[in-house]
């Protein structure tokens, strides 16, 4: 997954409050990510990697977060 995924993923997950619970919002981020990136990921791929960002790439989820900071 590339970095400009990555980022669109968490972007629209963070502005939507996900807990993991909410189909609707991962929904929202397969089509985004389709649209904008033309790529194809099943929820089940979106969700573990949305989990490995928080659990154990936290260096890089802390690099999304400042990018998206600076977006603002």
């Amino acid at each position: 997954m590339s970095f400009g995924e990555m980022l669109e993923m968490v972007d629209i997950m963070k502005r939507a409050d996900y807990d993991g619970k909410k189909a609707k919002i991962m929904a929202k981020v397969v089509k985004s990510l389709q649209k904008n990136f033309e790529v194809r990921r099943s929820k089940d791929q979106l969700r573990k990697r949305w989990s490995d960002l928080k659990l154990r790439e936290q260096d890089r989820y802390r690099r999304i977060r400042r990018v998206l900071q600076k977006s603002k």
